[in-house]
């Protein structure tokens, strides 16, 4: 709880009284293995925070895997969108690896920041970081050239190359797995 607490603290200060309280609420989950935690359709029920394990997002199109986001310790992990608004999830939350969490349900999450300013400044902090992050991610796939998107994951996140199966990296990446090897063998990492 100590490292989830610290995660936290650096997203916003919170008092320790109310930080306590609020960790408190969230209860240890855990899943092996390529398991399915939400799918289409489902409305996201809990906000998870990853303590160990991968997870992907993705979506099917065609019959094929369109992988949205990685979660990895230490992070959050789920499906944000349908959890804060409570509306049904239009893609799968899956584990990579075997994955522990602590969790939170929505009703103990929005009843818990309805009462606590300091926990809603901190989520309303989170969701701005994320929409960053899905704004970025936006220009990369728009903007670069499928080389340049791989360099720019390998400066961001070099380790998940060892740890995240080739074919959902060139998926999240949008490069064929054919090219996304001949990239890795011909770039120096």
């Amino acid at each position: 709880m100590d490292s989830f607490k610290s995660f936290l603290k650096q997203i916003h200060p919170v008092s320790e009284a109310t930080l306590n309280q609020y960790v408190s609420l969230w209860k240890e989950y855990e899943v092996s293995k390529k398991q399915t935690i939400t799918v289409p359709g489902r409305t996201e029920k809990y906000l998870y925070y990853v303590i160990e394990g991968i997870q992907k997002s993705y979506y099917m199109h065609e019959d094929k895997e369109h992988v949205i986001a990685f979660a990895y310790a230490p992070s959050f992990s789920g499906i944000p969108e349908s959890f804060f608004t409570q509306t049904p999830s239009r893609y799968y939350l899956e584990s990579i690896t075997d994955s522990h969490f602590l969790r939170i349900s929505y009703e103990q999450h929005n009843s818990f920041i309805e009462n606590h300013r300091e926990i809603e400044t901190l989520f309303r902090k989170t969701v701005e970081f994320f929409l960053n992050g899905v704004i970025q991610r936006q220009h990369e796939i728009m903007a670069l050239s499928m080389e340049d998107r791989f360099k720019e994951f390998v400066s961001r996140s070099p380790h998940l190359l060892q740890l995240i199966p080739q074919k959902d990296l060139a998926s999240y990446l949008r490069i064929d797995p054919t090219n996304f090897s001949k990239l890795i063998n011909r770039i120096h990492i």
